[in-house]
Formats: structure tokens, C-alpha cells, sequence
């Protein structure tokens, strides 16, 4: 089974097989500011299983944890679509809201919980 998300325009696409090793949702700062939402949901893939088609931008930032994050954008419509972790190198998180698929499985965690708006259900429970 192979899932396919893709930039707002189209040109960036990522092709994923098989199951996400982790889906995880991230309620921090810096998730919300590069979604422009309260907060960012990533499937998480073994590098191996995607395949990365266009071309695209990228900017790198530090993480909490201290190891470097870089986020690969379209650069015609600007949607983020994937990153590399360098804390976890074997994989590639992609966002989730990409696959535009409502039966895309639910994530298992979530973290940054401190900074979740009170108004935000926790979708883990």
C-alpha cells in the first residue's frame, strides 16, 4: 500500500509505503507557528519507504531535544510536507494534513502538552 501526499499546488510529492512507524502529534511553539495551526501531526516513515518527487526548499532549526530539524517546503505554494529528524536519521515524518486522507490512521502520542490551547481536545485521551 503506497499513500501519497502533496503540496497545496501539487509539484512536491512524497510516496509513502507501507504502514507510518509513528504518528505523533506536536503541540509546540514551533509547530504551531510553521503550521499556522494549534498545533502540527506527523507520520512517521523509515527513509527507505518514501520516495520524494520536485523539488524542494528547505529550512533547518534546532529542536528542544538539541538535535537539528529540516523541513522541506514547496517552493511554489510554500506547504511544508516533510522533514528530516536528525535525532531519529533512519526516518522522515510527513504531514499528516498532506495526505488529505480522513482514514489516515490517528496518532498515538502526543507531546508538548504544556502548550496546548485549553480549547484543544486531547484527541490520545
Amino acid at each position: 500500500m503506497a499513500r501519497i501526499a502533496t503540496c497545496t499546488c501539487g509539484n512536491l510529492r512524497v510516496a509513502c509505503a507501507g504502514e507510518p512507524e509513528k504518528v505523533s502529534l506536536c503541540h509546540c511553539l514551533a509547530c504551531q507557528r510553521r503550521t499556522g495551526s494549534t498545533y502540527g501531526i506527523a507520520a512517521f516513515f523509515r527513509k527507505e519507504d518514501v520516495h520524494v518527487e520536485g523539488s524542494s526548499r528547505r529550512y533547518a532549526r534546532p529542536s528542544d531535544s538539541g538535535f537539528p530539524v529540516t523541513f522541506h517546503f514547496c517552493p511554489s505554494c510554500g506547504s511544508t510536507v516533510f522533514w528530516e529528524p536528525q535525532r531519529k536519521p533512519e526516518l522522515l515524518a510527513v504531514a499528516v494534513g498532506a495526505f488529505a486522507d480522513p482514514a489516515f490512521p490517528a496518532p498515538v502520542q502526543a507531546v508538548y502538552a504544556e502548550h496546548r490551547h485549553p480549547w484543544v481536545e486531547d484527541p490520545i485521551g
